[in-house]
């Protein structure tokens, strides 16, 4: 295992592909793990013991994925150009004629109308217009239509961007990930600007449904401790930017590698950094969905932990984060930390939980694991009703008392699917995919729930109260 620990005082740190099967067995009846190479930890504690089996399991899945990635792709990619069929070729009588006249009906991934497992889910693209520049729920229902189509490819948000929302797109990026030696981590960057307004937007893109990789960064229960910071989950950390051998070192040790492209956190701070300096006016919002959205939270706190005038200068300038479905990044000191730093830099962080979401109650927040949310959670239930709540309901998913009640809520989901449109309107007809996927979530409560579609209806009809300091409110 190469020697990257140097910047960290405590870690645990897991290598699927060092793994044997007898490694694996050994692991859940032995409680000597300094004899496994797959797991290396700075200290064994009776602590660290208890949690072999969820070493066992994140290591086993994380085996799995490697595994079954190329075929998870090419099934993506089936699935994905059957969705995309009918709509780029129009409907069934289009591509009946295209057939008919010999042209290429497959429609291509790059192409401004391809729309992803995700995007098809929710097709909106349309902000509402009836949430104008300057409301509470503005930032808010903004970010969550820049998560949603982070999903897409670059030309489809450039499209979405310019055409359709009339901003300004700076680029959608691939950014590389040292640990699984590829550009796995994918974020974009818009402008939203007027005469008396300039709002930079990043957001990062979230787990796509047949991405080995990211499902691979999400299951690793890998973590390090970062002096006077609290421990951080590894996966989120080696996406944002984490480098072997010398961790998160300072901006400016950083030398150019065109070997590869550049590493999500210091391309990004490089590019912030020009576009503030270019208008004192100039603020900037970092969001996402899911995955996205440990990214989005995860940013800010390398850059409290990198001291220095840029750092500084960055943080004045972040006007806030928002995430949507966000599993949690660290452990109770973290959240402690970054309360007190986006207090000490004004920053509002806002996270966004819809339901029975699973996502954010991932990874479990127990003795075994220690992972912990902190900040302002804006809970949101089937009826669109926000609470502003410290922790989300039943917060760590798997408890057999709230299984029925859960299955109960996913029925009054899929009923409300058919209802909704008629009570809302039009920009609210979910298609037969999402309700396919509310069936699914009969059996697997919370699945469908984390889908964009809820999230980006409780931006758009949710109380805009909870976004005003609590004394405007309470």
């Amino acid at each position: 295992m190469a020697c990257d620990k140097s910047f960290s005082t405590n870690y645990l740190l897991l290598e699927p592909k060092d793994v044997g099967f007898f490694d694996l067995i050994h692991i859940l009846f032995s409680n000597n793990l300094e004899r496994r190479r797959f797991v290396d930890s700075f200290e064994q504690t009776e602590d660290e013991f208890a949690r072999r089996w969820l070493i066992f399991l994140s290591v086993v899945v994380q085996k799995l994925l490697q595994l079954v990635a190329k075929p998870m792709a090419i099934i993506g990619w089936g699935i994905e150009t059957c969705l995309n069929l009918f709509s780029s070729n129009r409907n069934l009588v289009g591509l009946l004629l295209d057939l008919f006249r010999g042209e290429d009906i497959i429609p291509k991934k790059d192409s401004r109308t391809f729309l992803s497992f995700v995007g098809n889910l929710d097709k909106r693209v349309e902000l509402d217009k009836r949430i104008k520049r300057g409301d509470g729920n503005y930032n808010a229902a903004l970010s969550m239509m820049a998560s949603k189509i982070s999903y897409e490819n670059k030309f489809y948000i450039q499209t979405a961007v310019q055409d359709h929302w009339k901003m300004e797109f700076l680029g959608s990026y691939d950014f590389w990930n040292d640990y699984q030696g590829k550009a796995t981590t994918q974020a974009f960057v818009l402008r939203d600007r007027s005469a008396d307004h300039d709002t930079i937007v990043v957001a990062f893109r979230g787990t796509e449904a047949f991405d080995a990789d990211a499902w691979c960064t999400d299951v690793d229960i890998s973590w390090y401790e970062l002096q006077g910071v609290g421990k951080i989950h590894g996966g989120f950390m080696k996406a944002l930017g984490l480098q072997k051998s010398v961790g998160w070192p300072e901006p400016e040790e950083i030398k150019q590698d065109d070997s590869h492209p550049a590493f999500a956190y210091y391309a990004i701070r490089d590019m912030l950094k020009k576009l503030v300096l270019e208008n004192d006016k100039a603020r900037f919002i970092v969001t996402g969905h899911s995955l996205g959205g440990a990214l989005a939270i995860l940013f800010p706190a390398v850059l409290t932990f990198h001291k220095g005038e840029d750092s500084d200068l960055l943080l004045e300038r972040l006007e806030g984060v928002y995430t949507f479905g966000q599993p949690r990044v660290g452990d109770e000191r973290f959240g402690q930390y970054m309360e007190n730093k986006l207090k000490e830099h004004r920053v509002k962080y806002f996270r966004f939980v819809y339901a029975n979401d699973m996502v954010p109650r991932l990874p479990y927040d127990d003795r075994s694991l220690m992972f912990k949310h902190f900040g302002t959670c804006l809970y949101y239930n089937r009826e669109y009703e926000v609470q502003v709540v410290r922790e989300e309901p039943n917060k760590n998913y798997f408890s057999l008392g709230s299984a029925i009640p859960m299955m109960m809520n996913a029925f009054g989901e899929l009923i409300r699917s058919f209802i909704i449109p008629i009570k809302e309107g039009p920009d609210y007809i979910e298609g037969p995919f999402l309700k396919l996927v509310r069936l699914i979530g009969l059996v697997i409560p919370g699945a469908a729930a984390h889908c964009p579609q809820d999230y980006v209806n409780s931006t758009r009809l949710g109380s805009s109260k909870v976004f005003l300091p609590p004394n405007h409110y309470i």
